[in-house]
């Protein structure tokens, strides 16, 4: 018998037949394939691409409000940044990849020696801008802090302003000298981006980071101070749009973790680094948002294509929303100052955080799903996102700040002890003012009862940094500036700060105004 023959097994097996449910998947593969676009005429750039480029480029701010606005932000925003500083896990990040390899001409970061290339630089101020939680925000169906695209914008201009100075680089043709009233005009175009498209398009629903956004604002702005054609500046936001979005995985029960202090750095970074690449001859992706099959709308989606209010403006500048008197998550920022005001109204009767029996607590919807956390917590960034802690914090101590979610304030037992106590729930009216655009209220209430059977209630519809507190908040905010300059310099770099950061701080050079910020 030949060796093939042998080999031959006797029967043949039966032929099975694949199982329903494999049989469908593999169905819905097909089905899919057969819809994948091999027409390789290319489109004209989607209306999206084409708007956010349009406005970064053409729109005239004509806005005083919005620019005195984005001057108390920019001072407001490096204040942040320089308080953050003082935790370790935040200064560790922020220099250069290799140690050693800072450069002449770099930007320089606040607060530290480092002078990096605009990449790493926009990392590390954004960085420090979010580390603490404590700059500004933008509350709609997406979420945000707008002033996380500081990182890109500054860094850009005090680089391209120090390389003009030092007599330029053959690499660099479009180094120039900018003055800080440039970088107050790219805040206000990257926060109405930012904050524009945020109004009606929620990026959490999704499982999308709100930091998509800081990276096409970003590299919108940026872009334009690069001096960029409307078609560069198209391809560069496209390349924005196709980059890998981050999940809100960091964000969220059970693995709140310190990238959510990062991200946004990241996010800015990789702005500068795509318009840099786009600057040096990269193209674009012209329907990068409405591509069948392979497109952001189907991919990361949904398949729902964005929907806006309003035309671009300055409105996301004008209304945007300070966060003046504690380091918490914006939905939290109400609560706290309800319950810093229930702490004074036990201490008015004699009585303190333990003579309550319980707590009820009202927030808006998104409060509700982001920050509404029971259960152990494990880290600082699981604290300022927990508004049981939040509440619980100002009603035993009379305060919030940011040293008080570190592990040593975290394991006083009676914090635990009062989140316990505690139940919270949406209130729909809260939700419904939260998204109307006459008011933008951030409400909460907190509801004491106490051992006794007696209540006390606080509500409080917006905090001290809504556009309706403005002037109330404003000397707040400039003394919290002050706070945060008095942290990490002495006195008399402090007071050649505050002497150039007036309303003529629109003239002043970039370079030279972040000098007066360096340790070097």
């Amino acid at each position: 018998m030949s060796l093939a023959r042998r080999l031959l097994p006797r029967s043949l097996p039966a032929i099975h037949t694949l199982p329903s449910s494999t049989s469908r998947r593999f169905s819905a593969m097909a089905a899919a394939r057969s819809a994948i676009v091999t027409d390789n005429v290319r489109p004209a750039p989607d209306k999206v691409l084409q708007d956010i480029a349009d406005y970064a480029l053409s729109y005239d701010i004509a806005s005083p409000l919005a620019t005195e606005t984005a001057r108390l932000c920019f001072l407001d925003t490096l204040g942040c940044g320089l308080e953050a500083l003082k935790y370790p896990n935040c200064a560790a990040l922020v220099g250069p990849v290799v140690p050693g390899t800072d450069i002449a001409t770099g930007a320089k970061i606040p607060g530290t020696p480092h002078q990096l290339d605009p990449v790493r630089g926009a990392f590390a101020i954004g960085t420090i801008i979010r580390w603490l939680d404590y700059n500004d925000c933008w509350l709609a169906a997406e979420w945000g802090h707008p002033s996380d695209n500081l990182g890109g914008i500054l860094a850009v201009t005090d680089w391209l302003s120090r390389t003009h100075k030092a007599g330029g680089h053959p690499a660099i043709p479009f180094a120039r000298q900018f003055k800080i009233a440039d970088v107050l005009d790219g805040m206000i175009r990257a926060h109405e981006i930012q904050g524009n498209i945020a109004i009606m398009n929620s990026f959490n629903a999704v499982g999308l980071d709100h930091v998509v956004l800081v990276k096409v604002a970003t590299t919108a702005v940026v872009s334009r101070l690069l001096g960029f054609t409307r078609e560069q500046t198209i391809d560069a936001v496209s390349q924005a749009w196709v980059d890998g979005q981050s999940l809100r995985t960091y964000r969220h029960a059970p693995n709140t973790g310190s990238r959510k202090s990062w991200a946004a750095g990241d996010a800015g970074s990789r702005a500068v680094n795509l318009a840099l690449l786009v600057q040096k001859g990269e193209g674009g992706l012209p329907s990068v948002l409405t591509a069948k099959t392979w497109g952001f709308y189907d991919v990361l989606f949904k398949g729902k294509p964005f929907e806006f209010q309003r035309p671009y403006t300055s409105y996301v500048m004008e209304n945007v929303l300070f966060k003046i008197s504690f380091p918490a998550e914006f939905h939290a920022q109400t609560a706290v100052e309800a319950a810093m005001t229930l702490h004074k109204r036990l201490a008015a009767q004699g009585k303190s955080a333990a003579d309550i029996a319980s707590i009820h607590i009202r927030t808006q919807e998104a409060g509700n799903r982001i920050i509404n956390k029971t259960g152990p917590l494990y880290n600082y960034a699981d604290r300022d996102h927990c508004i049981q802690y939040m509440t619980a914090v100002p009603l035993l101590y009379g305060r919030l700040t940011a040293d008080d979610y570190s592990d040593a304030i975290a394991s006083d037992p009676a914090i635990d002890a009062l989140r316990a106590k505690m139940t919270c729930e949406e209130d729909p009216v809260f939700t419904v003012d939260y998204h109307a655009p006459d008011k933008r209220y951030i409400g909460n209430a907190v509801k004491l009862t106490l051992n006794d059977g007696s209540v006390l209630e606080e509500e409080v519809h917006y905090p001290i940094g809504h556009r309706l507190r403005r002037d109330e908040g404003t000397p707040v905010l400039l003394a919290k500036f002050e706070r945060h300059l008095r942290g990490r310099f002495p006195e008399h770099q402090v007071q050649a700060i505050l002497e150039k950061s007036g309303k003529d701080i629109l003239d002043l050079d970039v370079d030279e105004y972040m000098d007066l910020y360096s340790t070097k």
